[in-house]
């Protein structure tokens, strides 16, 4: 799902894959973790290359509460409300551009987009953990765009973490045209057919994986992988079949830090 850069502060926000915050907390010292690394994503929706970005994860927690999961493929989000295992807010996705070079073609550019929205995470049972994201672009593609997951969760409080589940990607006409249809200008611009999205929403399914392990009680590790195949509109597109692929990976290992007074 990808990223690209404007500014320092955009840099941290677009790299970081959800903002972790625990809901439920005791009064004891803060802990805050830290992770900083890097990842491989696709260059764009549909591309068969990938680029090198900044990875970034962070979460707090006080006392002996332990960090919160978030899934790495989660948008930078804030949480409004945590109770009871169910939490929302607000998310914001940042869709890196669709340029000519990045395509390899006379494609018409979609600009890098943010896509501000929201999210709602739900425990079903202690291990399996529901989520959903629901983002509008507000420039580039101008979409709407959203996923729905499904994580099993296994964890040894805050040593190790292993959470993996399937994920569907959905998205709106307009999403899909911008980066899977197929004009006459570009039809004639790159030599292929005229191609016109239809109704079907989801665009691909997948599968995540996101692992964190303590190493020492300050020093971790932090990674996820994860792969989406194309379907629908977006599989059969022209631009997909002979300028991009079905295929679409993702990838990244970041070193954490765990500072404050509550880390023994």
């Amino acid at each position: 799902m990808q990223r690209h850069i404007l500014v320092a502060g955009a840099l941290f926000a677009f790299a970081l894959p959800a903002h972790a915050q625990s809901g439920e907390e005791d009064d004891g010292p803060r802990r805050t973790r830290v992770a900083i690394g890097a990842q491989v994503v696709p260059s764009y929706p549909g591309a068969d290359h990938n680029a090198v970005r900044p990875l970034f994860d962070f979460a707090s927690a006080r006392g002996s509460a332990q960090f919160d999961y978030e899934a790495a493929d989660e948008s930078p989000n804030v949480t409004l409300y945590h109770r009871d295992g169910l939490e929302a807010g607000i998310a914001v996705g940042l869709q890196s551009a669709r340029t000519r070079k990045r395509a390899g073609a006379d494609l018409t550019k979609v600009g890098f987009t943010v896509e501000p929205g929201v999210f709602v995470g739900y425990y079903l049972v202690p291990q399996l953990r529901a989520y959903g994201e629901l983002r509008q672009g507000v420039n580039g593609h101008e979409g709407a765009v959203g996923f729905v997951g499904l994580d099993y969760v296994q964890r040894d409080g805050d040593r190790w973490l292993l959470a993996v589940g399937p994920r569907v990607m959905l998205s709106d006409t307009k999403y899909r045209r911008a980066y899977f249809g197929v004009s006459q200008r570009d039809a004639a611009a790159v030599g292929i057919p005229v191609y016109r999205v239809g109704d079907n929403p989801v665009h691909s399914v997948g599968l995540a994986a996101t692992g964190l392990r303590q190493l020492t009680p300050r020093w971790g590790l932090y990674s996820y992988l994860a792969y989406d195949r194309l379907t629908g509109d977006a599989a059969r597109s022209p631009i997909t079949q002979r300028l991009g692929s079905k295929n679409q990976f993702s990838g990244g290992l970041a070193l954490s830090y765990t500072f404050g007074r509550g880390v023994r």
